[in-house]
C-alpha cells in the first residue's frame, strides 16, 4: 500500500539493491522521521524492547508517510493479541520475535491475514484510509500486506526451520544474530564454527525456499552479503547517537 511504502521496498529487493534500515527504540516519532530523512529504505520500529507502546507505535508509522521509507514494526511477542494491536495501523511489515517452531509461526501468519486464509479481525482503520479507500482494492492488497516477517533467533527455531519455511504465507525470516548465538551459549562469537554454521544454514534454506532473508546487526556486513541477505538493518538509534557523539569528541580533540 502507498501509505506504508511496501511496494517501494519490494521493488528494491527485486532489483537486488539490498535495502538498508535503521532501528528505532526511542518513543519520540521524530526519531523515525530522522531515519526516513537520512535515506534509509526501511525503519525497524521496535515494540519489543524500549518504551514504545500502542499509541506511539501509530505515531511512528505515520512519521514515514510522504517519504520513500517502508515501516516495519516489531511486536513484543509471538501473540495474536499483540499483532492485532498494531496491524490496523498499516505497517509495511510486522516482525514477530522469538518464533521457536512451526506451530508458533503458523499462528503468527494467521494473525496477519483475514479469513478464510487466517484469523485477522476486521477492524478497518488506517489501511482503508478510514473509509476513503475502495474496499475491494484494500481487500486485495491485504492478502500480501503487511509483509510477514518471522525472527529466527533461537537454535530451536533453526532445528525446526524446514517446517517453518514450508508454511504458506511466510514472506521473510529475519535473523537475530545475538539471540541466536546466545541460545547456543556463544553470545556474539561470530567466528565460532557452530555459530557460523547456524547462520549459514538459515541463509541457505531461506534462499532455497524463496523466502526473503533479513538480518539486524551493526557489524559483519560482508559476511551477510556473502550469505545473500536481501535486506539489513544496519544501525540503531542509540548506536548512531553514540557513534556520532564520539566522532565529534574525537574530531575536536584531534583538531
Amino acid at each position: 500500500m502507498q501509505i506504508n511504502n511496501l511496494e517501494k521496498f519490494l521493488a528494491k529487493v527485486k532489483a537486488g539493491q539490498c535495502p538498508l534500515g535503521g532501528c528505532v527504540s526511542f518513543a519520540d516519532p521524530a526519531v523515525t522521521e530522522v531515519v526516513a530523512e537520512a535515506g534509509f529504505d526501511f525503519v525497524f520500529i521496535d515494540g519489543e524492547h524500549g518504551e514504545i507502546d500502542r499509541n506511539t507505535a501509530m505515531q511512528h508509522l505515520m512519521a514515514v508517510r510522504g517519504t520513500d521509507c517502508a515501516s516495519f514494526y516489531r511486536v513484543p511477542a509471538c501473540d495474536h493479541t499483540e499483532i492485532k494491536k498494531v496491524i490496523d495501523f498499516c505497517p509495511a511489515g510486522i516482525i514477530v520475535p522469538m518464533v521457536m517452531n512451526a506451530e508458533q509461526a503458523a499462528s503468527a501468519i494467521a494473525a496477519m491475514r483475514y479469513p478464510p486464509v487466517g484469523n485477522r479481525g476486521c477492524g478497518f482503520r488506517r489501511g482503508l484510509r478510514y473509509g476513503v479507500e475502495d474496499m475491494d482494492k484494500y481487500w486485495e492488497a491485504s492478502a500480501h500486506d503487511p509483509l510477514v516477517i518471522l525472527q529466527i533467533e533461537h537454535i530451536d527455531a533453526v532445528r525446526d526451520l524446514d517446517r517453518i519455511l514450508a508454511l504458506p504465507g511466510l514472506d521473510s525470516v529475519l535473523v537475530g544474530p545475538y539471540d541466536l548465538s546466545a541460545s547456543m551459549g556463544k553470545a556474539g562469537q561470530w567466528d565460532d564454527p557452530e555459530v557460523k554454521a547456524a547462520y549459514d544454514e538459515v541463509a541457505r534454506k531461506a534462499k532455497a525456499a524463496g523466502v526473503l532473508l533479513g538480518v539486524s546487526l551493526e557489524v559483519e556486513y560482508a559476511a551477510w552479503k556473502q550469505r545473500g541477505v536481501d535486506y539489513m538493518a544496519v544501525r540503531s538509534d542509540t548506536g548512531a547517537m553514540i557513534e556520532g557523539f564520539r566522532n565529534a569528541i574525537r574530531a575536536f580533540r584531534e583538531a
